[in-house]
């Protein structure tokens, strides 16, 4: 039997052990220590097996991502969502659609310092909408903007997705976030667009709320300012070479730690329930790139990624309709797995043929990025519309009517990016020379 073959086989084997409900890292190691076993020898395989988990486990480098996943849990057990969606509130309360309006600054604002998608769509799940629904806000309206502006975590920084991106493809951290930002804002911008045309057509969907003082708002801003001065020198040190991403998140979440105790938002109790929800995120996070090191081995061996990236670039098709195709994959795969793990699984493999295509890696990460953000409140697997669900109790049905105009604003974004890629890569050639 051809190592290609056998290759095969172990994917087919991964793509059965999905409905098994084992943890996808543990599937792919299992996968790749089986495989590698066969091609090689027993003794090989538990000798790789071995050195990749340790190595994942141990190394300096993958630090950034629980220190990162730390800053979002310490802010958001701390309060500071709620501040800024009641600082968002006051400027734009008043207009229809307002409150959805400032779910939407409250949240991008907030993405600053967290880096969870399914986090940010919990926290402002459980404080925006309880206030939609005081001002008899339509559920369609304030369930779907919550879970589709959770999505922005994907790619706004500090995101965990883009920073496990960077450690799969070998890409600089710094500018992954750098290339995150314009997209990310345009896709919030177009959130905002989308709520004031909805409630302009139908204004029964969003009713005005009660308009603030400029005294009351100015009085806000200084929460907004809080958070985007952490913002500035987390990503303002990276990109000045000031830190090392680790050194980032290290100076992050110490910040963010500061303002919680500075505000006396941050118990002892919801400190502890960060550390508890940052360790489990982030042991997932590093045993899912541990197991997919272990498949890349066994992958590496049979040359399926040489071979699938020769194949991808003679295909007689051009090469955007081959990058059409990838993302596609991307939110299929995404349909049967939590769609990180599937990026875990499927770059590896499509990487070597974006960078013989001649695609920028920036630009295809903005490209996944967007992608998974679909793909999180794309139906099956729609993480965020299932937290958001599971928080307001809300039926499926009502949240998904709710998410589909949003989703709009993510595929027009997703299309100007193909169109104009400097969308991506402007910042980073402008900032990080």
């Amino acid at each position: 039997m051809s190592e290609p073959l056998i290759g095969i086989l172990g994917l087919v084997a991964l793509l059965l052990l999905f409905p098994t409900g084992i943890e996808l890292g543990f599937a792919m190691a299992a996968v790749g220590f089986v495989g590698f076993s066969i091609l090689v020898s027993p003794s090989a395989a538990m000798s790789v097996l071995a050195n990749d988990f340790f190595d994942v486990f141990c190394s300096y480098g993958y630090t950034v991502i629980p220190l990162f996943i730390l800053m979002g849990q310490v802010a958001n057990n701390a309060g500071i969502a709620r501040r800024l969606y009641d600082a968002a509130y006051r400027f734009v309360g008043h207009v229809p659609g307002g409150l959805a309006m400032a779910t939407v600054a409250g949240a991008t604002v907030f993405k600053a310092i967290c880096g969870s998608s399914s986090a940010t769509a919990a926290t402002f799940a459980s404080v925006a909408v309880p206030e939609m629904d005081r001002y008899h806000y339509d559920q369609r309206l304030s369930t779907g903007v919550v879970a589709t502006v959770g999505a922005l975590g994907m790619l706004l920084p500090p995101s965990v997705t883009m920073i496990v991106f960077g450690v799969i493809t070998q890409q600089s951290i710094g500018k992954l976030f750098l290339a995150a930002i314009l997209p990310g804002l345009l896709i919030a911008a177009f959130f905002v667009l989308v709520i004031a045309v909805w409630c302009r057509i139908n204004p029964a969907l969003g009713p005005k709320g009660e308009r603030a003082t400029w005294k009351q708002r100015l009085a806000a801003l200084p929460e907004c300012a809080y958070v985007v001065g952490v913002f500035v020198v987390v990503i303002g040190g990276l990109m000045k070479g000031f830190f090392t991403p680790t050194e980032a998140g290290s100076v992050g979440t110490v910040a963010v730690l500061l303002l919680a105790l500075a505000q006396r938002d941050l118990t002892l109790k919801r400190f502890g329930r960060a550390l508890d929800a940052s360790l489990r995120a982030a042991c997932l996070t590093l045993t899912l790139i541990a197991g997919s090191t272990v498949l890349g081995h066994f992958l590496a061996r049979t040359r399926i990624p040489m071979i699938a990236a020769e194949w991808i670039t003679t295909l007689p098709v051009p090469p955007s309709v081959i990058m059409l195709l990838i993302c596609i994959t991307y939110l299929i795969g995404g349909s049967f797995v939590d769609d990180l793990a599937f990026m875990v699984l499927a770059t590896p493999i499509f990487f070597p043929a974006v960078l013989r295509l001649g695609f920028d890696p920036l630009w295809f990460g903005m490209i996944i990025g967007v992608t998974l953000m679909i793909g999180v409140v794309v139906p099956p697997i729609a993480l965020n519309v299932f937290v958001v669900r599971g928080i307001t109790k809300v039926p499926f049905k009502t949240i998904y009517h709710g998410v589909y105009p949003f989703l709009c604003s993510m595929v027009v974004v997703a299309i100007l990016l193909f169109i104009f890629p400097e969308l991506a890569t402007w910042l980073p050639s402008r900032l990080m020379r």
